[in-house]
């Protein structure tokens, strides 16, 4: 089980505050918590083959494409914007 002062250490190391009355509690979990995976550690994991996802997909992203608008999907997009400035969006300045 873990010691207050690991607890209280742990708490500083997360910058979580706790009161002097919950590191009791918290010590309680956390060793549960620890003791769990300690117990996980002892699981044979030999001949079993890492993944990184339980998909199977590889290389599912899309190619890029562009579409051209031309000018009647420009406008129709134009006439959404709330401020326009010579046909292109005009947004408000960032810095």
């Amino acid at each position: 089980m873990l010691t207050k002062e690991e607890v209280k250490n742990i708490a500083l190391l997360a910058r979580i505050g706790i009161k002097e009355d919950e590191v009791e509690k918290y010590q309680k979990d956390l060793s549960a918590v620890l003791d769990f995976f300690r117990e996980l550690e002892t699981v044979k994991t030999d001949g079993v083959e890492p993944i990184g996802h339980i998909t199977g997909m590889v290389g599912v992203a899309r190619t890029d494409q562009t579409e051209d608008f031309e000018s009647v999907g420009k406008a129709e997009i134009i006439k959404n914007v709330p401020e326009t400035k010579d046909g292109f969006v005009k947004v408000k300045s960032v810095f």
